[in-house]
């Protein structure tokens, strides 16, 4: 089965907010003001991919394992 590794820079998050709003399932807003992932490890892509080409300054990478 494949699995969905999520990788963050949250150093390089502007907290645009983006990711949060199209993938809630996953992303939230922290108290910091950026953003950071629920679970880094899935077993299904759900919105993530979305939330990923939604990042303004492409710091979430989505890399699927076999």
């Amino acid at each position: 089965m494949t699995k969905i590794k999520i990788q963050h820079d949250r150093d390089a998050c502007i907290g645009c907010g983006a990711c949060a709003n199209v993938c809630p399932d996953n992303w939230e807003m922290t108290d910091d003001g950026k953003s950071k992932p629920k679970s880094t490890e899935l077993d299904d892509m759900g919105c993530n991919q979305e939330a990923a080409d939604s990042c303004p300054v492409n710091c979430i990478k989505i890399i699927q394992e076999a």
